[in-house]
């Protein structure tokens, strides 16, 4: 049927509805990924968001089991160019009409992508409105939309109890702002025995098990919002080796007193490159994040760039020089996107041991 989609600035697209019917405001934001939409959904990074998927056939592959990173979609909407009804793929059990329409997302498919990244990138990200109500009037919705702010996001999508994973080696303490599984299958993969803790545990109930490192997760949302957080970061910084991943490396920087701004539409993909400047090699990157550190607040005297994004030059790693800690911006475990930096859990295995030794 048919469904409008609205931006906040006025701009109208026309298109047809697939998943659920129905009205929904979110952010909108696009992503650049050719393939992971299935990851792209049950990422919890875009909670609060409706994801525009720039590549313009989705849904050739089907959904499966195997492929997703939480229980459920986190998105509140979805945008393609065209979505495939009859998908091919020996692992698919389902279209992605199905799944959506299966967990109540609204969809819109049939509008001009190239036209609503365009005016992403020119104007900033904004929010909008799908819809496919007959009746639709945008001067009635205006305010809602303008309105809207995604209001305690990692609270919504972190685990709600304390989960543990066995393992033969490293223990590690993994607090979740709404991370993707990919992470604890990384640290299961290296023998880690994964102790999974809910966004608000404090530092105390974090240390009782005597972990050799804890890990951040990703997550989403405005990182300034998260101020229990970052408290408890503050107690946790040189009692055990930290590896922390875009939100978790945007707290860590909060919790050094250094500061961060919002990006104009964000890092959104698996096609990023990006520079170790130790290794002094550019890696293919997968990213999500709407925000990053300010590079003028870090303390030189506590912390060095390790990262650089090769885009726009923003940071995307950072090392404590004083404390066993780094952090970076993309997504080491992919999920999706490539693998090239997967490196980065093994040099975080290494720091365990060496401070175990």
């Amino acid at each position: 049927m048919k469904a409008i989609l609205a931006l906040e600035d006025g701009t109208i697209f026309e298109g047809r509805s697939f998943g659920t019917d129905g009205e929904v405001i979110g952010e909108i934001v696009f992503n650049t990924g050719m393939t992971g939409y299935q990851e792209v959904l049950t990422d919890p990074s875009y909670c609060g968001q409706i994801v525009t998927m720039t590549y313009p056939l989705i849904g050739n592959y089907g959904v499966n089991i195997e492929d997703i990173e939480s229980s459920q979609p986190q998105v509140k909407g979805f945008i393609v160019r065209e979505v495939c009804k009859t998908p091919s793929n020996w692992r698919s059990i389902e279209t992605l009409n199905d799944y959506l329409k299966r967990h109540n997302i609204i969809g819109i498919e049939g509008i001009d992508t190239r036209a609503l990244t365009r005016i992403l990138r020119d104007k900033g990200t904004m929010k909008g409105i799908i819809s496919t109500k007959l009746d639709f009037k945008l001067e009635e919705k205006i305010d809602e939309i303008k309105a809207y702010v995604i209001k305690d996001p990692v609270q919504k999508v972190t685990t709600k109890n304390a989960i543990k994973y066995e393992g033969d080696g490293f223990k590690v303490a993994l607090i979740d702002y709404g991370l993707k599984q990919n992470i604890v299958r990384s640290l299961l993969k290296r023998g880690c025995e994964v102790h999974v803790f809910p966004a608000w545990a404090k530092a105390d109930e974090i240390l009782a098990i005597d972990p050799d490192g804890i890990m951040l997760s990703n997550g989403p949302g405005d990182p300034k919002d998260c101020i229990d957080q970052i408290n408890t970061l503050k107690e946790l910084m040189g009692k055990k080796p930290i590896f922390g991943i875009c939100l978790g490396h945007q707290l860590t920087a909060l919790a050094n007193n250094a500061d961060t701004e919002r990006l104009k539409y964000g890092h959104r993909g698996c096609n990023h490159p990006v520079k170790d400047l130790a290794k002094d090699l550019t890696y293919i990157t997968s990213q999500n994040h709407g925000y990053t550190i300010i590079e003028s607040s870090i303390d030189s005297r506590r912390m060095e760039v390790s990262h650089r994004n090769m885009n726009d030059g923003t940071i995307e790693g950072i090392r404590y020089k004083d404390v066993p800690v780094f952090t970076v911006q993309f997504h080491p475990e992919a999920s999706p996107g490539p693998n090239d930096t997967a490196y980065l859990f093994d040099e975080f295995i290494e720091m365990m041991r060496k401070e175990k030794n």
